[in-house]
């Protein structure tokens, strides 16, 4: 039992040891060119120069919003897509595509109603009556 945490204990010795040699090493290896440039903040490609308050816009966000979703449903239906072979060979392999077709027809109807809204337009007709419910 105690061989255990003694590898754990070690792995862990070794992983920090790693990261503290290779950040000394990155230090008298990279290049040290200062620029005021290089020292300004950096956020989503604007220039923080003026008002806090401005107009962006929001289409990217909803971009980055839909690549999420498809992203997450990629990553819950690969561990069922993957263990399908020895649900098939345990006679489950029903409960399986169950589980996947399921899943995805939540996906699907979400997208339908956010698509029948009219939020995945890229350009919002704005004159158009919005519903609440």
């Amino acid at each position: 039992m105690y061989f255990d945490f003694l590898v754990v204990l070690v792995f862990l010795v070794v992983g920090v040891a790693f990261v503290g040699v290779s950040l000394v090493a990155g230090r008298f290896v990279r290049p040290k060119l200062p620029d005021p440039l290089k020292a300004m903040a950096y956020e989503c490609g604007e220039r923080p120069i003026g008002n806090a308050w401005f107009n962006f816009n929001p289409r990217f966000y909803l971009i980055a919003l839909i690549f999420i979703v498809f992203d997450v449903e990629i990553a819950l239906t690969f561990p069922v897509a993957v263990t399908v072979r020895r649900w098939i060979e345990a006679g489950q392999a029903w409960a399986a595509v169950g589980e996947i077709v399921i899943f995805l027809g939540v996906l699907v109807a979400a997208l339908a109603y956010l698509w029948s809204k009219g939020d995945l337009d890229w350009v919002r007709d704005l004159s158009r009556p919005e519903d609440d419910g």
